[in-house]
């Protein structure tokens, strides 16, 4: 009787098939069916990080074959954005991936309420839309050689994909797995840092498949890779189910009793940044993010310059001081080193996540600041000694806590605010996300400029930017330790819950318990969506542990 309460729809409404009421698991449901229907969206949109395998080929969209590109001196960025003549500069492209991280932000604060009440289908399918959409416009763009187009796809519409299919799953999973909220969250983020790791290749291989006399095999490329992602994003989107209201695992009880951190009500989304909660949380998010999107911004220069000749057994002799063909050398092993640092951010999501679940939020966050903190501090005296390994591990480990802190912030906020508005509120804060994607990368470069102006080089030429960064993740420290259990005040009330419950066409009765639905096991449906998420996965990393080995050599 309750299993038809709960996950029934309400007779004599008007619900699409779209609906969040439609998509309510029957029982027997599997509930690890729902991680891989996350993964399928998430390791497409996390391709954002892979745009720059676009960038050099797209410089030279009008001078294929030509021995040089079609320059026009002292373009501005109107001209650039309307030009069939000129070729596109790198910093006139790039702007694809920032207009894509802010709209991320945004559309993910905006929206967030509404897909709560749209559900994660409907909202995984915008996604799908946007983000494949977006590539398809993008390739239009390149196609006519028109950049504002590749802005307007690849940048904002894909970024509206982005936001959306980020959030999408967030809200699901921690209903799903409410006994292993950080290790659900953190295998769908796993996807995000992931999707680069595949899509990167793949659109090389690609690039180099279309490239001819006539095309850089830009456009091609985008083309196939826009209509790829809508079908595999439309997979994911579709394999979203949500659990009946009110429902448990079999014989799992709510922790709050335990863990003064986990609230045991649940906050309404108008209320959750007036808290000082909120805006802790935010600090806290926007900070570890800063620290670690600086030195992805210049992991491959930064190794270069700091080890010059060493990486390839000339110590003693200076980056600046090296021919061309050693310059190629150094670079291709600070690729591998890229690439070992994309491979540990997103092991680190999958591992930190499912550690909090042990240890605590907080705890975890306390010990990304504090041992990141101290990593940074001691790179420099890392990179002073000629220690490689010493330096490479510190960053491997500090990359890790910094996918880490995105894969457990979601479940931080089910601890503090509860489950019921948590994707909307997660939505509201990745605006944490949009400003350190401008503040972490803006200092680090800047002390950069500054320490190469005043004629500082080698290993010294980043310490300043180390110890910078080592300040953020103090301020972050005290930012965490002043996050407390809300006070009762700010959560809803049994009535205002029910009249939620009307509202969105559930069943008032809250009820709780499986309503036949258990914690889920192997099955052969389950066994073949891992199979599909989890075989481009181990690819991607096979091919960025070959990359990374040449550190090794």
């Amino acid at each position: 009787m309750h299993s038809e309460l709960a996950g029934a729809v309400v007779p004599g409404s008007d619900h699409g098939w779209l609906s969040r009421e439609r998509i309510v698991a029957k029982p027997g449901f599997n509930r690890w069916l729902v991680p891989p229907a996350a993964l399928a969206i998430h390791l497409c949109i996390g391709m954002a990080y892979g745009l720059s395998v676009f960038w050099l080929p797209l410089t030279r969209a009008l001078s294929v074959g030509q021995p040089a590109p079609a320059a026009c001196p002292d373009m501005g960025v109107v001209t650039a954005l309307f030009t069939t003549t000129c070729d596109w500069r790198v910093s006139d492209l790039v702007m694809v991936f920032s207009i894509g991280i802010v709209m991320l932000g945004l559309s993910a604060a905006l929206f967030g309420g509404w897909l709560e009440r749209a559900g994660p289908r409907k909202a995984g399918i915008a996604a799908a839309l946007c983000w494949g959409g977006g590539f398809l416009v993008g390739a239009l763009g390149v196609h006519l050689h028109q950049l504002w187009l590749v802005w307007l796809g690849m940048g904002l519409i894909g970024g509206i994909g982005l936001g959306l299919g980020y959030i999408s799953p967030v809200s699901t999973l921690i209903k799903w797995f409410p006994d292993r909220r950080g290790m659900a969250t953190g295998m769908a983020i796993m996807g995000f840092g992931g999707g680069a790791m595949i899509g990167s290749p793949l659109a090389d291989g690609l690039i180099k498949t279309f490239r001819s006399a006539e095309s850089v095999g830009v456009w091609q490329t985008l083309a196939v890779m826009g209509l790829g992602y809508i079908v595999f994003m439309l997979g994911g989107a579709f394999g979203y189910r949500v659990p009946p209201p009110g429902w448990r695992p079999d014989g799992w009880t709510p922790p709050a009793s335990k863990n003064a951190m986990i609230a045991s009500g649940h906050v309404h989304l108008r209320d959750a940044h007036k808290t000082v909660q909120f805006w802790m949380i935010w600090l806290v998010l926007c900070l570890n993010v800063s620290a670690g999107i600086g030195v992805l911004a210049l992991a491959s220069p930064m190794l270069q310059e700091i080890f010059g000749g060493a990486l390839i057994g000339l110590p003693g002799t200076g980056f600046t001081a090296l021919d061309a063909g050693q310059k190629a050398q150094v670079a291709a092993i600070a690729a591998g080193f890229v690439g070992l640092l994309s491979l540990f951010n997103i092991l680190g999501r999958f591992f930190w996540a499912s550690m909090s679940d042990r240890i605590g939020r907080k705890l975890t966050y306390a010990i990304f600041f504090a041992l990141g903190g101290v990593l940074y501090a001691a790179a420099p005296w890392a990179a002073g000694i000629g220690s490689q390994a010493l330096f490479v591990a510190f960053f491997c480990v500090i990359l890790s806590m910094y996918g880490g802190g995105f894969a457990t912030i979601p479940a931080y906020l089910a601890d503090v605010f509860g489950t019921q508005f948590v994707g909307a509120i997660h939505g509201r804060l990745l605006t944490a996300w949009s400003t350190a994607g401008i503040v972490g990368p803006f200092v680090v470069t800047k002390i950069r400029e500054a320490q190469a102006a005043a004629g500082v080089q080698g290993a010294d030429l980043y310490g300043r930017t180390m110890y910078v960064l080592a300040a953020f993740l103090a301020a972050g420290f005290v930012c965490n330790l002043l996050i407390r259990p809300l006070a009762g005040r700010w959560f809803m009330s049994d009535s205002e819950r029910a009249a939620l419950d009307v509202r969105a066409g559930t069943a008032s009765v809250r009820a709780s318990g499986s309503f036949g639905i258990g914690r889920g096991g192997f099955s052969p449906a389950a066994g073949l969506a891992w199979a599909v998420v989890g075989i481009p996965i181990l690819w991607g990393i096979g091919i960025t542990l070959s990359k990374a080995f040449i550190l090794f050599r």
